[in-house]
């Protein structure tokens, strides 16, 4: 456990013990969760107030979602954060619970939660930088480091999306790793989830808080909610792009079949006359003149390649375009290919300009 005693215009002080509450400034009570048994009696012997029974297992469970509750001494609040890892696949959270009272704010966390070392060492006087003059402006300070780890490690997750993407589209590839990419579409899913709970926890904070919000705390917490609601969007948008990018992916291999289909029914077309010839000639008949003329070789030799000449260039005269190599291809099946991959980075992008995003060459992003 470290305490912290912060007062107005002064570096914090790191305390040692506490028996009662000073009498200026506020306190911070920072719990590891592994150690956090009986934290309870820190409020009694401080506050002479309880902490409801239903709220102490809540703030020692590993596993709870984001969350508020109000009591009539104290706010609540649960909320996840990232782990230690520096990617969200596979995605770990950390919870920390924040019980917020008038001079006292008591915090129940991981071990290894990189956000509350961050503050911790702005507490200790390592790095400069304003410190809060509240419990609640603390608890602030805490949670919005918890957001902004997300919004660190999320262009790192989006050009590894993209780059799945690239590869489902790409036109000679068939060795797709799909397990990788199911796991990318279940964190995504699970990512607009978690988003949507701390956006549900904040708001209701906001709204429900026994505290009395002064200007620079709402907007700071307005600006909370929004960098909480660009994460939400951001996943919701990622897991849609996937899933079209899944879709281009089947549309892409049917059509690499139906090409390959092609070639065998233009082998087949051809050689069915000459099948039809060796077919007659083969056959037992005791009278067949051409069979001992003195050029009947030759003749049938000239008269196959004259109607396997003939069938492929009538396949070719009624289907222009079924033998086309890939240096062949029609611009505008390269163009569609291409706008297809462009609609993906164009949807990609767009998330991370604004939470409302616009049509991209004239494809609605919310389809």
């Amino acid at each position: 456990m470290k305490i912290y005693h912060f007062l107005p215009e002064q570096p914090p002080t790191r305390l040692e013990t506490l028996e009662q509450m000073p009498g200026d400034g506020f306190v911070w009570l920072d719990f590891l969760r592994e150690e956090a048994q009986g934290w309870d009696a820190w409020v009694g012997k401080l506050l002479d107030t309880r902490v409801d029974f239903e709220h102490i297992e809540d703030s020692l469970s590993s596993t709870h979602v984001s969350y508020f509750d109000g009591m009539q001494d104290y706010d609540m609040l649960i909320f996840e954060g990232l782990g230690t890892q520096t990617e969200l696949v596979p995605l770990e959270t950390r919870p920390a619970a924040f019980f917020v009272f008038d001079r006292l704010l008591i915090t129940v966390r991981a071990a290894d939660s990189l956000s509350f070392e961050s503050v911790g060492k702005r507490c200790d006087g390592s790095t400069n930088g304003r410190l809060p003059r509240s419990a609640v402006g603390l608890a602030y300070r805490i949670i919005d480091t918890m957001v902004d780890r997300f919004l660190a490690v999320r262009e790192v997750f989006t050009k590894r999306i993209e780059a799945m993407q690239d590869a489902m589209l790409h036109a000679r590839r068939s060795n797709t790793d799909w397990r990788g990419l199911m796991r990318a579409r279940r964190t995504a899913r699970r990512l607009a989830g978690l988003s949507e709970d701390q956006w549900e926890a904040i708001t209701a904070w906001r709204r429900d808080s026994r505290f009395d919000w002064d200007d620079a705390i709402s907007v700071r917490l307005r600006d909370l909610i929004e960098h909480i609601t660009r994460m939400r969007d951001l996943a919701a948008n990622l897991e849609r792009d996937l899933d079209s990018a899944i879709q281009l992916n089947f549309v892409l291999l049917s059509q690499r079949q139906n090409e390959i289909m092609k070639v065998f029914t233009v082998v087949a077309v051809i050689f069915m006359p000459l099948t039809l010839l060796t077919g007659i000639w083969g056959m037992n008949f005791q009278f067949m003149p051409e069979l001992h003329w003195k050029y009947g070789y030759l003749m049938a030799l000239g008269l196959g390649e004259v109607v396997g000449i003939g069938a492929s260039r009538a396949w070719r005269w009624h289907a222009p375009g079924c033998c086309a190599t890939p240096e062949s291809v029609s611009p505008c099946d390269t163009a569609s290919r291409s706008a297809s991959a462009g609609r993906l980075r164009c949807l990609s992008n767009a998330r991370e300009t604004s939470v409302v995003r616009k049509p991209c060459m004239g494809i609605d992003p919310g389809r």
